[in-house]
């Protein structure tokens, strides 16, 4: 009987601790401008692509929340060479972690870790199609990455963020590079 009551003392103050947290769940989308910085990577010029995906935003205060979000992100690079123009696409399935500071009203400063996870790559020559990495070239299959940004949320629940991910992990095999998104969404909470 002891355990019974136990455990449900502590089913019901996990239960009222949930409840107390202001737990809201949306979706967003919207463009990547993204490039590759780094020494092997000094010609390499941006592409657009586009992100979309889920995100929860979980409150801890009236000014701090944990915003987790869950996005395929697509990204590359393009690079001008004397024989041809060489397109660079990756697309990762991310994961940004993100402290959200309440600053006024509905405006908000982010920042935290990002962790990627490639799913897509290829490469094309002008005018060729699409071609993927062989196992042993291209891309890494894990990238980390640190972002900031600032998101506003009006009163009914549609949201706007700017956001900037710089890449801490090489994205390539045998080139150093790191990964940089600048990012622009619009969103919505359902709750």
């Amino acid at each position: 009987m002891k355990k019974i009551l136990l455990f449900a003392a502590v089913a019901g103050l996990s239960f009222t601790a949930v409840q107390s947290q202001n737990i809201r769940f949306g979706v967003k989308g919207g463009v990547n401008f993204s490039s590759v910085n780094g020494d092997d990577f000094k010609e390499a010029d941006g592409v657009t692509g586009f992100h979309i995906g889920a995100v929860a935003k979980i409150g801890f205060t009236e000014l701090l929340a944990l915003q987790p979000e869950l996005l395929f992100s697509a990204q590359g690079y393009s690079v001008d060479t004397p024989w041809d123009d060489v397109q660079v696409r990756l697309g990762y399935i991310t994961l940004p972690v993100m402290a959200d500071f309440t600053i006024v009203e509905g405006l908000s400063l982010q920042g935290g870790p990002q962790f990627g996870f490639n799913v897509v790559n290829g490469y094309k020559f002008d005018g060729e199609d699409w071609e993927e990495f062989e196992d042993d070239e291209g891309p890494e299959t894990f990238d980390f990455g640190v972002g900031i940004g600032a998101q506003y949320v009006l009163p009914f629940n549609l949201f706007f963020q700017a956001r900037y991910v710089i890449g801490v992990t090489d994205i390539d095999k045998d080139a150093k590079g790191k990964n940089s998104v600048i990012s622009l969404s619009a969103g919505y909470f359902f709750n």
